[in-house]
């Protein structure tokens, strides 16, 4: 068996890696490029190997730094099947074709407005083609053993608790296996159950989003009432950029669980994100996957009003009153959430909240690390607005998690492959798991190769 690591090496997004074994090609996730221009243009060159050498696809979660490359493989030459559990697959159904609507409004506004060096400016993929790339997707249970390619692969998906249908994926050739740990989530996370622990494998692919802290553990609820209270006793709004899947769902948990006890003023709360709204449904129908009950679920769906039209998102800025705004994209990437900064930034009486992890060099990153203007759409905003940023809110586990996952491996994999996440965080996971484990831990580089 053989890697090569095509993406979220030394950076959070991208996720790629290639397998091959017995002649048989896989692709263990297919995410965008997201951040840095110099990151962002890998999603425009030519693919490493050629597409249709590919024989699948293995997806461990829906979010667009994995899966959302899909469409462009597809549209150059790959067919093979792309499998995934039922969550994944019924969250990417609405993610993908959402994320191809977008990419041809931003070439539209830049070829409108001409702030784009492209002449003209297009999008990487379209909605259709999105559309499109779904016919491919094929849906497995957790917990059941697939032969994904006779005498070449088979895979294991199981949960790792980050959103809904996340999965840990263990893929063996039969001489060999290796186990990717995807995203993992929390374990004690108030809504996601968390995740399932594993015997492990003989090779080892491990996040390291937060591997280089811990995360707070002071109760979330208390300072997002002080933040939200704050801003309201001064007349302004809250604008929260969230991600669409997992991040604005926990949102809402946590302003219905203030409200419910009365922490915040009664302040009305409005979701702006059709795809955040959408994602929203599909929770309710996989209560097995998180801890809320059903009646809890419609309850914590019932605590916003959902903005859809166009009409009713730009009515939303003219507002005069004091309201709480969830909006995508959590890094302020692209979408609805654009033009509300626009709006809102200017003014010193709102606050711009960020719950997530904000990836080097995106909008969300260089406002939490103090820029006093931010282009938007080629305009300069200026900000003026407060900007915080809640840590303990993540949906990533932090290095202590992480080791506490990794003490239930029955034995040392052979070599421990650190990715998905800045150099820092990686380099100090690397250290955490050398000190404690006494395993063997590598730090790969982009497009480098093991042989397994």
């Amino acid at each position: 068996m053989k890697i090569t690591f095509i993406g979220a090496v030394q950076t959070v997004t991208g996720s790629k890696y290639l397998l091959e074994s017995n002649g048989k090609k896989i692709l263990l996730d297919c995410g965008l490029f997201q951040g840095q221009k110099e990151l962002r243009l890998r999603n425009w060159n030519n693919f490493p190997i050629n597409p249709a050498q590919i024989d699948a696809i293995i997806l461990s979660h829906a979010h667009i730094d994995h899966s959302g490359y899909i469409p462009r493989l597809i549209k150059n030459g790959f067919h093979g099947k792309i499998y995934c559990t039922e969550a994944t697959k019924a969250l990417c159904e609405i993610l993908l074709p959402d994320c191809g609507h977008l990419q041809e409004e931003e070439a539209y506004l830049a070829n409108k407005q001409g702030y784009s060096k492209h002449k003209p400016a297009e999008a990487l993929y379209t909605e259709q083609e999105a559309r499109d790339a779904l016919n491919y997707f094929h849906a497995v249970n957790f917990g059941k053993k697939y032969v994904v390619l006779p005498d070449a692969f088979s895979i294991q998906f199981n949960r790792a608790g980050h959103i809904l249908g996340a999965a840990t994926v263990e893929i063996s050739d039969g001489y060999r296996s290796i186990v990717f740990s995807g995203d993992l989530g929390r374990l004690s996370d108030p809504i996601m159950r968390p995740p399932v622990y594993l015997s492990g494998g003989d090779y080892l692919v491990i996040e390291s989003t937060y591997g280089d802290r811990l995360h707070h553990h002071e109760n979330p609820l208390k300072k997002l009432a002080g933040c939200i209270n704050q801003t309201v006793k001064r007349g302004g709004s809250v604008i929260i950029p969230a991600f669409a899947v997992g991040r604005a769902q926990a949102m809402l948990y946590y302003l219905h669980e203030l409200k419910k006890h009365r922490c915040i003023p009664n302040v009305p709360v409005y979701l702006d994100s059709p795809l955040a709204t959408n994602a929203t449904h599909i929770f309710g129908k996989f209560n097995a996957e998180h801890k809320l009950t059903s009646k809890q679920t419609q309850e914590v769906c019932d605590i916003a009003t959902y903005i859809n039209t166009v009409e009713d998102s730009k009515a939303l800025d003219q507002q005069n009153y004091p309201m709480i705004l969830i909006s995508a994209s959590g890094m302020a990437t692209g979408g609805r959430v654009l033009h509300h900064l626009k709006m809102f930034l200017p003014e010193r009486e709102n606050l711009i909240l960020f719950s997530g992890y904000q990836a080097k060099g995106t909008r969300g990153d260089r406002l939490v690390s103090g820029e006093t203007e931010i282009k938007i759409h080629g305009q300069m905003i200026p900000v003026r607005a407060q900007i915080e940023q809640l840590h303990n809110l993540s949906a990533h586990a932090d290095y202590e998690e992480i080791l506490n996952w990794l003490h239930h491996f029955q034995k040392a994999p052979a070599k421990v492959f650190i990715t998905h996440g800045e150099s820092n965080a990686a380099n100090s996971l690397k250290e955490h798991i050398e000190r404690e484990l006494k395993w063997n831990c590598i730090i790969p580089e982009y497009l480098q190769s093991f042989d397994l």
